[in-house]
């Protein structure tokens, strides 16, 4: 166990809690706890693709974190398979929704004997953890605050030009991209990528960022509003970014051409696709979206909230927030004015 100060001053105890996927993997959870003890719920926080964790303790004045902490909340970071605090891996949405998230839940469960917690849960964190929900495998969430996407995929034009016809190509040269390589490129593969990104983007001197806009999305940038991030933040991203493999940019290819999550591997427990039958949970949904989201369109949370409210009305809630985009909700230097206090709102109902 060690101690923590944010970037607002904020000091909490985080203590890293080993778990092991269902197929063997070695992952883990963090705990985050203020000085004084939680008296409300745990909830458990889960990035998305090629991120880690930490990416929910940005260098602002208040993290989504300390917001947590302060309402009393036992706050929990998932480390989950697309972590970057772990070696690259072939990961699929599939194999997270069957065997992380289930794990961290029990894990986390066991480990505060909590009768039920509630789940923040971003991008592709929100798109496995969606499909965990609708396959019955975290019946003890309640609550799920789904950010920018979960059920219904939906992307600009150019995203899915490049998905479907760039990605083959570039997926015949290397099994990952990295937007690391813009600090750091390893090989010819690498250099290539990376002098082709500095052709094409000159939206900003951040090399890493510029590389984030060019896998993850369309636009200048793409995952965030310039505006809405302080300095501090745009230069820590450099190393908040790691490799993601193209084998999942296959997934989420076929999942927006079908229009909804589906499955990619034959494993059981899953069904092959998620909107076939009525979803196994009771969780309520609050989604989140930007208006200006450029990674996935503010229409994929607005369908997914659509499909849930006709299976139970007057039950889940949606959010659309103008002047955001896709990370901004959490790395935002305002986020923690504009967005957190309706989360809060959320998980206390």
């Amino acid at each position: 166990m060690s101690l923590h100060t944010s970037f607002g001053e904020s000091v909490y105890e985080e203590r890293v809690v080993p778990f092991t996927a269902a197929d063997g993997l070695a992952l883990n959870l963090i705990n985050l706890r203020g000085q004084r003890k939680p008296h409300k719920c745990p909830v458990l926080l889960v990035h998305g693709a090629g991120v880690r964790g930490n990416i929910f303790r940005a260098p602002v004045t208040k993290t989504i974190v300390d917001a947590l902490i302060e309402e009393g909340y036992d706050v929990w970071l998932e480390n989950w398979r697309a972590s970057i605090a772990f070696l690259p891996n072939l990961w699929t949405l599939d194999q997270a929704a069957l065997y992380d998230h289930p794990q961290a839940v029990y894990t986390l469960l066991r480990e505060t004997r909590a009768d039920e917690i509630k789940a923040i849960i971003h991008c592709q964190g929100s798109t496995s953890f969606t499909m965990s929900a609708i396959a019955g495998l975290v019946p003890d969430v309640t609550t799920i605050i789904s950010n920018a996407v979960s059920l219904h995929p939906i992307v600009p034009c150019w995203s899915r030009f490049k998905l479907q016809c760039l990605v083959p190509i570039v997926g015949l040269m290397t099994d990952y991209l990295n937007p690391h390589w813009g600090v750091y490129a390893p090989n010819l593969i690498a250099k290539f990528i990376t002098l082709l990104v500095n052709l094409t983007h000159h939206e900003c001197h951040n090399a890493v960022c510029k590389q984030v806009s060019f896998t993850y999305g369309s636009g200048f940038p793409a995952l965030w509003r310039h505006e809405n991030l302080n300095e501090a933040t745009h230069e820590w991203l450099k190393e908040e970014f790691g490799a993601v493999p193209l084998r999942f940019f296959a997934q989420i290819t076929r999942c927006i051409q079908q229009g909804h999550l589906v499955a990619v591997e034959d494993l059981e427990g899953l069904p092959g696709d998620f909107t076939a039958a009525p979803p196994k949970t009771a969780a309520r949904f609050a989604f989140f979206a930007g208006e200006d989201n450029l990674c996935f369109l503010p229409d994929s949370q607005t369908k997914s909230h659509a499909y849930f409210s006709a299976l139970r009305s007057n039950y889940h809630t949606l959010h659309r927030l103008p002047n955001y985009g896709h990370l901004d909700m959490f790395m935002g230097k305002n986020a923690a004015q504009d967005v957190f206090p309706l989360m809060l709102q959320e998980l206390a109902k």
